[in-house]
């Protein structure tokens, strides 16, 4: 059991499932976990945490990577982006890999675990898939006990997916949606926290990469349908061409914030975000995932007052 973790990422969505996984694992007793961001303010959501210590630094920055890394004894790396430019997707999913290989060389810290994504490899069609790839190759080439997750799109309170489409289904009366026929495998994102929390504890799957995914398959159109019906405001989905989504896309990036959809969001879509079945997953982990429909109304609907971390004690021991 690793006792002194660094969680890259940690102050995000699934960093803070994480950390609460941790805590819970340890019962806070002997656990430090580090948490950079590059403003103490980020890191509210978990600084309240017990043996959680928020740390302002700049990640991208090797000395001070290789400062956060002294004297660790394993590394979570969960540092991604779903839009930007393709520079922007090759400084955070390929070069922070690559300096973090390098300062954990440097630092004698050999245990990683690295989130990546489902739908990598060889010829991908989006920035978004072709940086994560070139980053997994980056850290198997490094020669680190690494074990890769590579997960489904993540749901779960306060997520970026599914709280969206609600919220847009509150406002508008009919949904525009590109892309409605995009296969996903909806995952827990207190079932990826687990997961990596397994791989840290459990030294044979060092060398392996897991497959993250619930236990359905969906379209998005259906999706977007039962974050409605979930919330209340189920509304027609009006699935769009090619081309007219495309458009849509590019006017949502003009948009100030992080757009709901973007070209490359589509060009990734065009590869099904589901498990292949040729990798092991979740069940290997000794985790049997959430279904959507019993976490979702949890977070979306009437019943979400009642929190992600009592809803994960729900489900913990399944």
């Amino acid at each position: 059991m690793f006792r002194n973790v660094l969680i890259l990422g940690g102050t995000g969505f699934v960093g803070q499932a994480l950390c609460e996984a941790l805590v819970e694992r340890s019962g806070g007793a002997g656990m430090r976990i580090a948490v950079p961001t590059r403003q103490l303010a980020h890191g509210k959501n978990v600084q309240f945490l017990p043996t959680v210590e928020v740390v302002e630094a700049n990640i991208h920055d090797d000395a001070q990577l290789a400062r956060l890394l002294t004297g660790r004894d394993a590394v979570v790396n969960l540092v991604a982006i779903l839009n930007g430019t393709p520079s922007a997707f090759e400084r955070v999913h390929v070069e922070l890999p690559r300096r973090l290989a390098a300062a954990m060389k440097t630092t004698g810290v050999r245990r990683l675990v690295h989130v990546s994504a489902l739908g990598v490899g060889p010829d991908v069609p989006s920035n978004y898939l072709r940086t994560k790839t070139a980053g997994e190759q980056v850290l198997t080439q490094a020669g680190l006990d690494l074990t890769v997750l590579r997960p489904s799109v993540i749901f779960g309170s306060n997520d970026r997916f599914l709280s969206l489409f609600a919220l847009m289904q509150s406002l508008l009366p009919v949904v525009p949606l590109a892309g409605a026929q995009a296969r996903f495998q909806p995952v827990w994102v207190m079932d990826v926290a687990r997961a990596i929390v397994r791989c840290l504890d459990d030294a044979s799957t060092v060398g392996q990469t897991y497959e993250c995914a619930g236990p359905r398959e969906y379209t998005l159109a259906e999706l977007v349908k039962l974050a409605g019906r979930c919330s209340g405001h189920e509304r027609p989905v009006f699935a769009l061409p090619d081309a007219i989504g495309r458009l849509q896309a590019a006017v949502m990036e003009l948009a100030p914030g992080q757009p709901l959809m973007s070209r490359d969001n589509l060009e990734s879509m065009r590869v099904p975000n589901v498990a292949t079945g040729k990798l092991p997953g979740l069940a290997e982990l000794g985790i049997h995932p959430a279904p959507l429909e019993a976490i979702a109304p949890t977070y979306l609907g009437p019943a979400r007052g009642c929190g992600r971390f009592n809803v994960w004690r729900a489900h913990a021991r399944r």
